[in-house]
């Protein structure tokens, strides 16, 4: 299962640009260049572990994913500081084959036609911000 995810989020990261900074033992983390490339990977990933469901119900997958952007602090090929904390926090509250996105993410989406569900402020360990978090909604178009 785990050579499966892994399959399935790098082909995505290929296909949108993004870049895998580390496999975190449950997961990857990754960054992009353009905001839009990791919306559609996150999309491409949620419809493709779906679609792998289908023909494996005995061993599903379920993936939840969380993005933000900003400007992280780099340094020996891997990233750091509050906007990657806070990315950490946003997949935190999402649950299995949901996409949770920040403000940030939405708000340089606007025009894209990507279909966001307010879900509500959250409260963020470490953060005295309660953002607002928004859930995508990739079923839709299926």
């Amino acid at each position: 299962l785990l050579r499966v995810h892994n399959r399935i989020i790098r082909e995505a990261l290929t296909q949108h640009s993004g870049k895998e900074i580390k496999h975190t033992g449950d997961g990857i983390m990754a960054s992009f260049v353009r905001t839009t490339n990791s919306v559609d990977a996150a999309i491409q990933m949620q419809r493709t572990a779906a679609a792998y469901n289908q023909q494996n119900p005995k061993l599903p997958l379920h993936i939840k994913i969380g993005l933000n952007a900003g400007e992280p602090v780099v340094e020996d090929n891997d990233l750091f500081g509050s906007t990657v904390q806070m990315s950490a926090r946003i997949v935190d509250k999402a649950k299995a084959d949901q996409i949770f996105v920040s403000e940030n993410i939405r708000s340089i989406c606007a025009g894209k036609n990507i279909p966001f569900i307010n879900k509500g402020v959250f409260k963020m360990k470490g953060f005295s911000e309660e953002p607002i978090l928004y859930e995508i909604d990739w079923q839709v178009g299926l």
